[in-house]
């Protein structure tokens, strides 16, 4: 198929981890700026734009190719990482970090199978930041690689037609993208982590510890990313998100240490609990957890502040319930329909928190265990969520 600027934009734009993938880069790197461009010899094109910088590119946008980094990676193809623009010797007094007003960049290139360059996945901010890391550096290779492997899906899919793509060969993608998310990624951020750790342990000045404190936030945040995302790729394989069953004698204590946790990390709301589960179930303890987790933190995302959050669980006629309910402004019922959407938030949602897979992976959880999700929203009740499981749905 011949290759255009649209087509590879919406190549880009069919690709469903490439929210994530930006979303992940900026975590771990702290850049505030990232992309996936299309570089050819004579025009740089934005496919995929994270911007919390307000930089001021759109997806679409053109760049004059001769002013970016990534017409010198283009020619090289070899990656650029600059932690401080002003300090390194290469590029403290070249003209694109001057012209575009940035102090640390990284950028990888993005091959196709057949080695023909297509173009970069770069990331920048106005602040320096440590790039130093090789972890960082073999993250954005990894995905590079990534992104290589879902456009070629993607043409694949367009020239054969949806009805004539072959399952397999479908699914053998997704595949890899879930051993890339599973090792190439998380091993990084695992030593980045375990790095922060010990660096935490063995500051002595406040600065070094207040640095350590940040690396190790973002370092659990973006590995919660990935994880979301490996579940949204387990998901969409059609199975659903993989369980580990067994008989829990005491899933109320369980619950009861999730809502603990998620109070403490929310100390300015107000929780209150009714939880009796008198009987053992059968279910996996922790994606039920994960279920109970994200419910809490999207009701202290979304619901009145002022207005305690109520977390209601019990047996009723050999059913497991899990309610949680909040008050706040109601869900427009044309809405209630989209919430358990992969990305999906409200066009009003000035949070931006995470992805918005919070309620896709509850809805997974859910189906998994042979449960259903229901949600009702209204001013006068406020919002409130439901998984209904019969207690037999998982009887070995």
């Amino acid at each position: 198929m011949k290759r255009t600027k649209a087509s590879d934009l919406a190549a880009v734009a069919r690709i469903s981890a490439v929210p994530s993938i930006l979303q992940v880069v900026a975590e771990t790197t702290g850049l505030r700026f990232a992309a996936v461009a299309r570089v050819t010899q004579d025009s740089w094109t934005a496919c995929a734009v994270l911007d919390q910088i307000n930089f001021g590119l759109a997806v679409g946008g053109d760049l004059e190719v001769a002013t970016t980094l990534c017409h010198e990676i283009q020619s090289s193809h070899r990656p650029i990482v600059i932690s401080k623009v002003s300090e390194d010797c290469t590029y403290a007094n070249h003209h694109t970090p001057r012209l575009y007003g940035f102090e640390s960049y990284i950028s990888a290139p993005v091959f196709r199978s057949d080695g023909s360059f297509f173009g970069t996945l770069c990331a920048l901010d106005p602040e320096p930041r440590d790039l130093s890391d090789p972890k960082i550096l073999a993250m954005m290779e990894s995905f590079c690689r990534l992104l290589a492997i879902q456009l070629e899906a993607e043409e694949r899919f367009v020239s054969t037609e949806a009805a004539l793509l072959d399952a397999q060969e479908t699914a053998e993608v997704r595949e890899q993208f879930i051993a890339l998310l599973g090792h190439d990624l998380r091993n990084p951020l695992f030593s980045i982590t375990a790095g922060a750790q010990l660096l935490l342990r063995r500051a002595t000045e406040p600065r070094v510890e207040g640095i350590a404190s940040n690396i190790l936030m973002s370092g659990h945040r973006a590995l919660r990313l990935v994880e979301d995302v490996l579940d949204l790729a387990r998901g969409r394989l059609g199975n659903g998100i993989p369980l580990n069953l067994s008989r829990i004698e005491n899933l109320e204590h369980t619950l009861l240490h999730v809502v603990s946790e998620v109070q403490s990390a929310n100390a300015d709301r107000r929780f209150t609990t009714d939880i009796q589960v008198p009987i053992a179930v059968r279910c996996d303890p922790d994606r039920i957890a994960q279920l109970l987790s994200n419910l809490l933190a999207n009701a202290a995302s979304h619901g009145d502040v002022q207005a305690p959050i109520e977390v209601r669980v019990g047996i009723k006629e050999e059913r497991l319930l899990i309610a949680v309910a909040n008050q706040g402004e109601p869900i427009a019922p044309e809405k209630l329909s989209l919430l358990f959407q992969p990305y999906w938030r409200p066009s009003d949602d000035g949070s931006k928190r995470g992805l918005g897979l919070g309620l896709f992976i509850v809805g997974e959880i859910a189906r998994s265990h042979g449960a259903e999700i229901r949600v009702s929203s209204s001013a006068e009740h406020g919002t409130t969520f439901t998984f209904d499981m019969p207690l037999e749905a998982l009887e070995a």
